[in-house]
């Protein structure tokens, strides 16, 4: 099965230093190897503005197991990261190469109608010559909005927070909430607000 997930988030300035909202383009896929094993594929595309000024690319895929009749996933990954970081708002730029391995486990629920999602994530980040360590729990909710079979229309919401090993212990977190339409099993579409917000800064983002 391969969940495909299109995230465009809409700017308000074209001026990217300037500006807290840029877009971000996903691809999300899972593919089964068989009904314990599947297979993680991930990339995002990050940009400052709309198109063209780059942020962020990010590449990430796995290996999971799944267990308690698939309700619970374990799973080891790599990840490579590519930043693009303006230089104190100016127009000149530094790439910064990531390499990073983690390991997370999620968990399924229902509480009444009521889908529930937690994911637990350890990873190891290999930035330039820097060795960091981080932790991450994100949890989502997922509330239809009708209980007919033929009406595929959701209510979504999550909040995601990230936790350094060292000082400054808190890195950020994001927190979303937005309608959604399942097409089928294999893909899905969404219109929500997020906002993510650091120790000293934030960023509002529209999410389709």
């Amino acid at each position: 099965m391969v969940l495909l997930a299109l995230v465009l988030i809409v700017p308000i300035s074209v001026k990217a230093q300037d500006s807290n909202l840029g877009n971000w383009l996903m691809y999300i896929g899972n593919k089964k190897i068989n009904s314990k094993w599947n297979i993680h594929n991930e990339v995002q595309f990050r940009n400052y503005n709309a198109v063209g000024d780059l942020e962020q690319l990010l590449l990430r895929t796995g290996l999971g197991y799944s267990f308690n009749e698939n309700k619970n996933n374990i799973l080891l990954g790599y990840g490579y990261i590519l930043s693009e970081n303006y230089i104190d708002n100016i127009v000149e730029k530094e790439s910064i190469n990531e390499h990073r391995i983690y390991q997370q486990l999620t968990s399924k629920h229902k509480i009444g109608i009521v889908k529930v999602n937690h994911r637990y994530r350890f990873e190891q980040r290999f930035v330039e010559n820097d060795f960091k360590m981080r932790f991450r729990y994100f949890l989502s909710i997922n509330i239809p909005l009708s209980i007919k079979e033929m009406n595929n229309f959701y209510l979504s919401a999550y909040n995601e927070i990230f936790l350094n090993s060292e000082s400054a212990i808190f890195d950020r977190n994001r927190l979303y909430g937005g309608i959604g339409f399942v097409v089928n099993k294999n893909l899905r579409f969404e219109l929500g607000y997020m906002n993510q917000f650091f120790e000293t800064s934030g960023r509002d983002q529209i999410n389709i």
